[in-house]
């Protein structure tokens, strides 16, 4: 028989995806613990490496050769992805508090978010700069710059960074040479870009040595960068209308004002001073220094509360105080591994003693670089840049092509943390306890005081019975269906309101509105607490999704491997508003209200092979509801109507073809450009990594009448790729599906489209055809 998975026991989880956590990641993936439930908390899929990022500024690199994707590498790892912010610790309830999340319990915790853009006092700064941190916003405003540049070269442009640190410096560099190559592809002059630094101190580099400061002074006199030292900026003014700047860039442009009187024009300014720490971690309770971030003791572990860990920005070290920069981050992941391990263990920490000089490699955006250490200053040099760009590809090389990495040990010959069990029962033994179920459940109650409150529903979770009792609305149909799927995602939240939208999808459908919904789910074994936050966790997210118009009336619970969860729907439509598969007129057009690709895309993504932004966008158009999309479809005389679920697309559509309600001398025109993707969809197609499902599906190819010649295009597989909480696929009249369709897309349904058209047939040829 095979051997359940272990019990989940401790909890430990790492907030923040900076250098430290994406080391300790990958080491826990080739060594797990069994019985330790890993969990990393994020607001971001992609975390950038401090080493590259002037170099894809300086447009050397591209976004996915600087960035660490935070997807696979935690399904590596087996962490549970939690894409939210954090913003508070209970450290009496061991509970960290997120944006958007229900609380999340843990036994460890580990931090390493980085710092936050000072709090800027500076008139105007706030309204008028750019901060580069945090550094994903930044990029987005730097990519809109080059833009700008591309699109109308022929405008002068000029930049303006405040902050004469190690980050301005590398910033200034590294924008000039992208710029300056942008102006130079269109034979423009030289002249057209403008580079300006503002640092208040004497000196640019204040923390590194004379000497690197005074060769880093010459190499941005010599390509032209406006020095301005000494200068405190005191605010940043738009310019007035009619401005002479305004009108050579026919921008918007600023005054950069200093306390001296110096008064620079600028189209953009990037805000590069001195960053702090977020201040909940301070008002959480942990010890932190002057600055707010949190002081670690030689094991990076927290001075005021040991079951907290910190490493990267966001510490400092008390007995060993060291710049904010990348190459300690780097340094801390390995002691923070083994740290975090020994705690899980219950074994001694060792402490970490990290290095007093250091050589730093400075790339100057040209494919040279300066290199430093101490007095030593060498550069900047093409070869210095070739081994920096060697040292810097190398560490990335470390979180790409996960799949091929083998763990150092079998899992498996880790002794359990905690006293074995007896082997799970199965049956009714399997079922959670009525403890875990009755804390859950009164707690959902008081999230959602009236939820199970409505006169139709005489017996539900306000008075539990066997089960639940409802008055069947008089003049209209009760209209119910079932779905019940292993876990997608192993954030239960998510999990939980996914699973609510795909479910209810059958009743939008038909045209149904919903009135109540049970459900079934199955938990990973664990303490009972344990279980009680993930079962917590789950059905909130269903709640998020189906309160306030169909309540949660019932379910059930069992503990098992892996979780999943299923939910029984029930619905009610009025006897003429019932929207059927079939029913399909001649001339009607086919629209689909939502992209393709779930299923490739989370193939793999089991894989390791999907991008954590292709993944992100599969789960926003999951998170969709086809609710108004049903309803803007009935309101344009839909015909007929399904959604698109697991049998894919051509499945779906060869049901609304061989209904009953549908006359068999009907076609379909399928336009194969239309098809709506979502992101990353083609290249996992053209990779080959493809659903366990898709061969099952690919019979209904079958039925697609030129088969044969369109056996080998590269879109044929989508057809038949299944899809979790996919669109609606409906038949609209010909002449009102443009303002259907208008109207989809006004609803937030941007991916909506129209795919094909109803053909009259002889009833000879096979209901599909491609085109």
């Amino acid at each position: 028989m095979k051997s359940p998975n272990p019990e989940i026991t401790q909890d430990l989880v790492l907030v923040g995806g900076g250098h430290s956590h994406a080391i300790a990641l990958k080491k826990w993936g080739m060594n797990p613990i069994p019985g330790v439930r890993l969990t990393l908390v994020t607001d971001v899929y992609h975390t950038p490496y401090s080493g590259m990022l002037p170099g894809y500024v300086a447009g050397l690199y591209t976004f996915d050769q600087c960035h660490i994707d935070l997807r696979p590498l935690s399904r590596f790892a087996g962490a549970r992805l939690v894409c939210d912010r954090a913003i508070h610790i209970d450290l009496t309830k061991n509970q960290l508090h997120c944006a958007h999340h229900p609380p999340i319990g843990f036994d460890l915790l580990s931090l390493d978010i980085g710092s936050t853009p000072s709090t800027v006092t500076v008139p105007g700064a706030q309204e008028y700069a750019i901060p580069v941190k945090p550094i994903s916003q930044y990029l987005n405003y730097w990519e809109q710059v080059v833009a700008d540049v591309t699109q109308a070269p022929q405008r002068p442009f000029r930049l303006g960074v405040v902050g004469g640190g190690a980050g301005g410096v590398e910033l200034a560099l590294s924008a000039q040479a992208r710029l300056q190559r942008l102006y130079r592809q269109t034979d423009q002059l030289a002249d057209h870009l403008e580079i300006h630094l503002f640092h208040r101190g004497a000196e640019i580099l204040p923390e590194r040595h004379p000497r690197l400061r005074d060769l880093m002074s010459r190499l941005m006199a010599c390509r032209g960068i406006h020095l301005h030292l000494g200068e405190t900026v005191a605010a940043i003014e738009p310019m007035a209308n009619g401005a002479e700047l305004t009108q050579e860039t026919g921008d918007e442009a600023y005054w950069v004002r200093c306390e001296s009187g110096l008064t620079v024009g600028c189209d953009r300014v990037f805000w590069v001073t001195q960053a702090s720490a977020a201040p909940w971690l301070a008002q959480s309770g942990l010890d932190t220094d002057d600055r707010g971030f949190v002081t670690v003791n030689d094991c990076l572990q927290s001075t005021s509360h040991p079951q907290v860990f910190a490493a990267g920005d966001v510490a400092t070290m008390v007995n060993h105080p060291r710049p904010k920069a990348g190459v300690f981050a780097v340094r801390q992941g390995e002691p923070l591994y083994r740290n975090l391990r020994r705690a899980v263990l219950d074994q001694p920490l060792r402490p970490f003693r990290p290095q007093k000089k250091f050589l730093i490699l400075i790339g100057t955006g040209n494919e040279t670089a300066v290199a430093s250490r101490g007095a030593f200053n060498l550069g900047p040099h093409s070869l210095l840049w070739q081994w920096k760009d060697r040292i810097d590809r190398q560490f990335m090389d470390r979180f790409t092509h996960l799949d091929q990495a083998m763990p150092t040990t079998n899992p498996r010959s880790h002794p359990p943390i905690s006293p074995p069990h007896p082997m799970p029962c199965a049956g009714c033994g399997s079922k959670v306890g009525s403890s875990v179920l009755e804390r859950v459940l009164t707690q959902i109650r008081a999230d959602y005081p009236d939820g199970g409150d409505r006169p139709d529903i005489l017996i539900g979770l306000g008075e539990p019975d066997d089960a639940a009792v409802i008055q069947v609305p008089d003049q209209r149909y009760w209209v119910q269906t079932v779905d019940y799927f292993r876990a997608l995602l192993d954030d239960p939240f998510l999990l939980g309101q996914i699973t609510a939208n795909h479910c209810l999808s059958d009743l939008f459908a038909m045209g149904a509105d919903p009135h109540s919904v049970m459900a079934i789910a199955t938990l990973p074994r664990a303490t009972s607490a344990k279980q009680e936050e993930t079962l917590y966790h789950l059905l909130s997210g269903v709640v998020k999704v189906t309160y306030p118009t169909a309540p949660l009336i019932g379910g059930h619970t069992v503990s098992g491997d892996e979780l999943a969860l299923g939910l029984v729907c029930n619905g009610t439509v009025a006897p003429d508003q019932i929207l059927r598969k079939g029913g399909m007129n001649p001339g009607d057009r086919l629209l689909l209200t939502k992209a393709l690709g779930t299923g490739t895309l989370f193939a793999a993504d089991m894989q390791l092979r999907a991008k954590g932004r292709w993944i992100e966008g599969a789960i926003q158009s999951m998170l969709l509801s086809n609710q108004a999309a049903a309803h803007c479809l009935r309101a344009h005389q839909a015909t007929a109507c399904t959604d698109v679920t697991g049998f894919g697309l051509l499945g779906h559509l060869l049901e609304m073809m061989r209904s009953p309600h549908t006359h068999n001398s009907l076609a379909v025109e399928l336009h194969l450009a239309t098809l709506p993707l979502l992101e990353g969809a083609m290249e996992t197609i053209t990779a080959g990594w493809l659903s366990s499902l898709h061969p099952e599906n690919l019979k209904a190819a079958q039925a697609i009448a030129n088969y044969a010649q369109m056996a080998e295009h590269p879109l044929l597989p989508i057809l038949t790729d299944p899809q979790t909480s996919g669109g609606l696929i409906a038949t609209v009249p010909a002449d009102l599906a443009p303002d259907c369709l208008q109207a989809l897309h006004h609803l937030g349904y941007g991916d909506s489209a129209i795919i094909g058209t109803v053909v009259a047939t002889g009833g000879e040829s096979l209901p599909v055809l491609l085109r």
